[in-house]
């Protein structure tokens, strides 16, 4: 066994070692090598270290995504082939009708109603359309390869492996995918905060009841309505600013640093469950790529990460990714809409999907040349389609299938210019940020995302009575869908129409610090802001959560104090500070002290002694650290008392855009229900037999294998960096599960040699198996609040106590 062992190792070394002995020009043209494949198919080597983490060596990107899928498989095949049956419309077959969809790649409430979208746009041909078209516009023949790799490394492992994870073993709805597959994931991530977050009305939009197609009097159909204004304004706002994805990151300036290099401190917050887990992995062709870093799993390429010379992370935007056109329709036919008075047809899909258990069901959609007719914002607020109006979504994104070639580009990247260059050629990034530093003390941010092409100037001379609330209120634009001068348009440097060009980004280069907490870019740098851009992209000179001003008023006082390291990204991650409580805990502890007789009314009407938790609160240390006595009382005070006060009455002293960081400040602690709140964290702490002054960590918890990891960190609406969005169930202990929060965790620099200075985490582990080894190891660390020393370079792989390597190839 060792020295076959050793064989491996020293086969996967000559092979690194022959190519990357060559210049990179001089390396093997991965064109060339994928024109004349092996004759035995496929294949990698994959070199696995501590916790799982596999270093791919390939020698072109087809093999490179052979590696990768097979890799992707054998931690995640069931979460994977769960996936795939979504994008093949076949949930309702397998899973049933009316269950729960999952919410991995749509917001679909049903399996039915995601069944009818995805299969949808399977039927629309899009994703083949898209592999068709020159780069680009379409992936280039890198990434196409990667695509057709990965699916053939997936299913490869499917024919060799046998399945141990309990929740796919033996089912027969893990099949092979194809390169289709792989594709139409990227695009259902892609739209996934545009079509995908309307799916259910997509899939349930009909034309007014009582009126044919065609024929059918006018006066039998609807009146017209008029959606509220304020309660669409306010829909739109949740709908783009819920917390289902979100992520903090920083980049320093080489001034600002101990060895005059760049520094990276990634934090993106993900689900901890389904398909949209990173999944972490080294990619290596010798002399083409080497990079390091964590992949949104069935994606081929490497979504954040970092590699010899350049560290990248992204936050998700501000940046509105659809629009709305408001239809005239002709008053014979409400499937027709005008367009500068001409009539033109909807283009009716009528759609089938199996179902488990029962017949067929077979369903319509409406899509015009804007996209998708859709009748709600939320199921509270309609968009009613009358006799007269409708509404038609616009995504750019249902049609980018670019990211793959972005990421493939950062990759590659050598500098930060480097990284704006692919983000510029390829304009591929959906609904992120992208942050970056590099070895030679560059630092980088920008918003540089595919949003649709809604100009202040065209908001102004084409939004609907409706657009006009909407627009300035959450940015979310409503045009009139009537006047062909109000097309979209193309920016010259677009690669599409209907998008903004590069020259539009808000971009900020080689500021001492950039950093984002999902705020808009204005306070990017708080003394260098950003200005200028389109509404669309965001707001300027309105408050900030405290989030981002919790992480400016860290990452200020790193750059001002220098000499930074990896090592102080470290501490910043696990800081666990509360910026909520440094605000307002003293004040509450305070009003609670003052309390007569120290008893508060609950919501339910019953007195409530507090007094205990005045001192607890005085006591606490403001941090979210496992051992902090204190820190779940105010927790569940804070949730308590931002639903019972309006923000315009939290605070003593108001907003102010010269002061965003420090206002609004000074709780307002006569608000009535300042002490509604007080009392009902209190009465549910006790009624749950929880101490007021319990460590967190004894309540903030998850349990795997049987075993109680308790868990640092806390909810992003109290600033906390480390964000944690536990489960509360009061009658399990607390804080029992995590459906989302910390994900892949990077801290980058470099320190003069070869080898890039890399602290990694995958705070949920790399498989979601419990079978797997590797199912709670890092959960583990995260629960002690450490780090994975990464193993880029080769010499580091090889010396890897852990080492296991493995050839993998296809069998023909």
């Amino acid at each position: 066994m060792r020295s076959r062992l050793r064989r491996l190792v020293l086969g996967a070394t000559a092979l690194f070692t022959a190519a990357s002995a060559l210049p990179a020009a001089a390396a093997p043209s991965p064109g060339r090598a994928e024109q004349h494949p092996s004759r035995d198919g496929l294949s990698a080597v994959i070199r696995y270290t501590e916790y799982g983490i596999p270093h791919i060596l390939a020698k072109n990107y087809a093999d490179l995504g052979f590696g990768t899928g097979w890799a992707q498989a054998a931690d995640e095949v069931c979460t994977l082939a769960d996936g795939f049956v979504t994008l093949r419309g076949e949930r309702s077959r397998y899973f049933g009708a009316d269950a729960a969809a999952g919410g991995a790649l749509s917001a679909a409430r049903t399996n039915l109603a995601s069944d009818l979208y995805f299969r949808g746009v399977r039927e629309t041909r899009t994703a083949e359309k898209l592999l068709a078209e020159p780069a680009p516009v379409g992936p280039s023949r890198a990434a196409r390869d990667m695509m057709r790799g990965w699916a053939a490394g997936y299913n490869a492992w499917l024919k060799q492996k046998k399945i141990t994870d309990p929740a796919c073993a033996d089912a027969s709805w893990v099949r092979p995918v194809t390169e289709l597959d792989v594709a139409a994931r990227g695009l259902a991530i892609a739209s996934i905060s545009g079509e995908g977050r309307f799916v259910d009305t997509i899939t349930a939009a009909q034309p007014p009841t009582g009126a044919g197609t065609v024929s059918g009097a006018p006066s039998s159909r609807p009146a017209a309505r008029t959606p509220d204004a304020k309660a669409v304004a306010k829909a739109a706002d949740e709908l783009w600013g819920d917390p289902g994805m979100g992520s903090n990151a920083v980049a320093f300036r080489g001034d600002t640093t101990a060895g005059g290099s760049g520094l990276l401190l990634g934090n993106p917050h993900y689900p901890w469950q389904g398909g949209r887990r990173f999944w972490q992995s080294q990619q290596t062709i010798p002399g083409e790529l080497n990079v390091s870093g964590g992949s949104l799993l069935g994606t081929p390429a490497i979504s954040i990460g970092f590699n010899a010379h350049v560290a990248w992370s992204h936050t998700v935007s501000t940046g509105i990714p659809a629009n709305f056109h408001q239809l005239t329709l002709d008053p014979a036919d409400p499937t027709t809409y005008l367009v500068d008075g001409e009539p033109e047809r909807m283009k009716k899909r009528t759609v089938t999907v199996a179902v488990k258990d029962g017949a067929p069901v077979t369903r319509t959609q409406w899509w015009t040349r804007y996209g998708p007719v859709v009748t709600s914002l939320s199921p509270q607020v309609p968009l009613p389609w009358t006799g007269t109006t409708a509404y038609a979504l616009h995504d750019p994104n249902a049609a980018n299938l670019r990211f793959a070639d972005t990421s493939l580009g950062f990759g590659k990247a050598r500098s930060t210019e480097d990284v704006l260059a692919s983000l510029d050629r390829h304009q591929g990034i959906p609904w992120v940020n992208t942050i970056a530093a590099d070895r030679a003390g560059h630092s980088l941010y920008t918003q540089s995302q595919v949003l649709p092409r809604i100009t202040d100037e065209l908001a102004e001379r084409c939004s609907t009575a409706l657009g006009r609330t909407t627009y300035p209120a959450s940015g979310i634009a409503i045009l009139d869908g009537s006047r062909g001068d109000c097309a979209l348009g193309r920016d010259p440097d677009a690669v599409a129409p209907g998008i903004f060009g590069p020259a539009r980004m808000p971009t900020l280069r080689d500021a001492p610090y950039v950093e984002n907490s999902n705020g808009t870019a204005w306070m990017t740098n708080a003394d260098r802001p950003i200005t200028g851009y389109e509404r669309v992209f965001g707001t300027v000179g309105t408050q900030l959560g405290l989030r981002t001003r919790g992480g400016i008023e860290d990452v200020t006082a790193m750059a001002d104090r220098g000499r930074l390291t990896v090592r102080d990204l470290q501490r910043q991650q696990f800081a666990n500070r509360v910026p909520a409580g440094d605000l307002t805990a003293a004040d509450a502890a305070r009003a609670c002290a003052a309390l007569p007789g120290g008893t508060a009314t609950g919501s339910d009407g019953k007195t409530v002694d507090v007094s205990e938790a005045c001192g607890v609160l005085t006591a606490w240390d403001r941090t979210m650290d496992t051992g902090s006595r204190g820190a779940l009382l105010f927790d569940r005070f804070w949730r308590k008392l931002e639903q019972a006060v309006p923000q315009a009455e939290l605070w003593k002293v108001p907003f102010s855009a010269a002061d965003p960081v420090r206002t609004p400040n000074t709780l307002n602690t006569d608000a009535p229900g300042f002490a509604v709140a007080l009392a009902d964290a209190v009465a549910e702490l006790r009624a749950a037999g929880i101490a007021l002054d319990a460590p967190l960590g004894a309540h903030q918890f998850v349990v795997r294998g049987g075993e109680r990891l308790p868990m640092p960190g806390g909810g992003g609406r109290l600033g906390v960096w480390n964000v944690l969005e536990p489960t509360w169930n009061a009658a399990g202990g607390g804080y029992t599960e995590v459906p989302f929060g910390s994900s892949h965790l990077q801290a980058v620099g470099w320190d003069g040699s070869r080898c890039p200075v890399a602290r990694t985490l995958l705070t949920y582990s790399q498989s979601s198996n419990p079978e797997s080894p590797h199912f709670a190891d890092q959960t583990r660390l995260f629960s002690g609040e450490k780090w994975v020393t990464s193993r880029f370079c080769e010499k580091d792989i090889l010396t890897s106590p852990k080492l296991k390597v493995v050839r993998v190839h296809e069998r023909r």
